[in-house]
C-alpha cells in the first residue's frame, strides 16, 4: 500500500536563478504539503542584462510565489480514489530512471525526482529527458485533485524538453512544426576567482542585431550561417546524455577553471538552456573551433579549456559528427 508520494522539481534558469520544490503527498495523514526548507528567495532574482531575453523571470517568480505552508487535506475516501486513478496510470511500470546527482557538470533546465514511499519500503525515479509516458495524465490527476498545477504543465511548455518538443540535430519541433529562433545567449565565466555570470554573446533574431563581445547588425547571411553552424554540430541535442559522454566519464583536468551558459528562446518564449559547471558538451570544442575560425576571435573560450581536455572532447565528439 502507497502511503506517501514526494514530488521535487528542480529548475535552473540562466545566471544563477534556480527553483527548488517538494511537494509531499501523505496518505496516512491525509495531507499534503511544500517542505518550505525548500523554499527559494521568494521574488528575487539577480537582474537580468537589458540586452539579454527575460522570458524566464516570470515563471521563476511565480514558482516561488505559489509555493506556500498552505497544508491540503483530504478524507480516506478521496485518497482511495486517488490512489486507484494513480494506479490506472501504471506511471513507472517498467520504467528505467536517468542516473544523475544533485550536482552535476551539466546542468539542464529542468529535473524531477519522484519517490513512492509504501509499507514494504520505497522505490525512487529521476529524470531530465525519460519523462514517464503518462506524465501529463498524472500532472492532470494532481490537478483535479488539489486545485491547482502541481507538476507545472502550464510552465513545462514553455520549457524546450521531451515531454511536448520533439529535439532534433536541425531544431526543435512541436507537432511537426520547427520552432523559429528569436534570440541565442551565451554566457562565459570563472569559477575561480567567484564572478557572477553575466552575458558574453547575444544574438538577437527579432531585432536582427548582434551584441557583447561583437556588436553588429545580423545580416540574413549571418542567420543562415549560425543556423548552419547550430545544426552541423547537434547543439539543439546538447541537453541529452549521449552528448554528455565526455563529462560523465572524466573530470575536467582544471577544477578551477570556467562555468557557462547558453540560452536559445524560440518563438512563443520557448525556452532551451544549458549550464555547464567547467564541463561541455562532446561536440562543443568542435563548433568553439569553427567559429574561431569564421571570425578570428575566440568567442566560446577554447582557449580556456586544458590541452587534456581538448584531446577528450575530439575522442567522444568526433564520432558523433562523421
Amino acid at each position: 500500500m502507497i502511503e506517501k508520494i514526494e514530488i521535487t522539481q528542480r529548475f535552473n534558469f540562466k545566471r544563477l536563478n534556480r527553483h527548488y520544490e517538494c511537494f509531499t503527498i501523505d496518505f496516512v495523514n491525509g495531507m499534503a504539503y511544500y517542505k518550505i526548507s525548500e523554499r527559494g528567495s521568494g521574488d528575487k532574482f539577480l537582474q537580468e542584462n537589458s540586452i539579454c531575453d527575460d522570458s524566464w523571470i516570470d515563471i521563476l517568480v511565480d514558482l516561488r510565489r505559489k509555493m506556500t505552508s498552505e497544508i491540503h487535506k483530504f478524507d480516506n475516501k478521496q485518497s482511495e480514489e486517488f490512489l486507484f486513478n494513480f494506479k490506472g496510470l501504471n506511471l513507472f511500470q517498467g520504467y528505467e530512471s536517468e542516473d544523475f546527482s544533485y550536482f552535476e557538470k551539466l546542468e539542464l533546465i529542468y529535473s524531477c525526482i519522484v519517490i513512492i514511499y509504501s509499507t514494504d519500503g520505497f522505490e525512487e525515479y529521476s529524470f531530465k529527458n525519460n519523462y514517464p509516458e503518462n506524465w501529463i495524465e498524472f500532472g492532470k490527476l494532481l490537478k483535479e485533485f488539489f486545485g491547482f498545477d502541481v507538476l507545472h504543465l502550464n510552465y513545462q511548455k514553455q520549457l524546450a524538453t521531451p515531454l511536448y518538443y520533439d529535439l532534433k540535430k536541425d531544431g526543435i519541433y512541436l507537432d511537426g512544426n520547427k520552432l523559429a529562433i528569436k534570440t541565442i545567449e551565451f554566457g562565459h565565466y570563472r569559477c575561480h576567482p567567484y564572478e557572477l555570470p553575466h552575458p558574453r554573446l547575444v544574438v538577437d533574431f527579432s531585432k536582427k542585431a548582434v551584441h557583447g563581445y561583437i556588436e553588429k547588425d545580423l545580416t540574413e547571411d549571418g542567420e543562415n550561417l549560425i543556423l548552419d553552424l547550430l545544426e552541423r554540430h547537434h547543439v539543439y541535442l546538447w541537453t541529452q546524455d549521449e552528448y554528455h559522454q565526455k563529462s560523465k566519464n572524466h573530470d575536467p583536468d582544471d577544477l578551477e577553471g570556467y562555468d557557462w551558459y547558453l540560452e536559445i528562446v524560440f518563438e512563443g518564449d520557448v525556452i532551451w538552456h544549458l549550464f555547464g559547471y567547467n564541463d561541455y558538451p562532446d561536440t562543443y570544442v568542435h563548433l568553439a573551433r569553427e567559429v574561431m575560425e569564421i571570425t578570428q576571435m575566440d568567442l566560446l573560450e577554447i582557449n580556456t579549456i586544458d590541452e587534456k581536455d581538448i584531446k577528450l572532447f575530439e575522442r567522444y565528439g568526433n564520432p558523433k559528427l562523421d
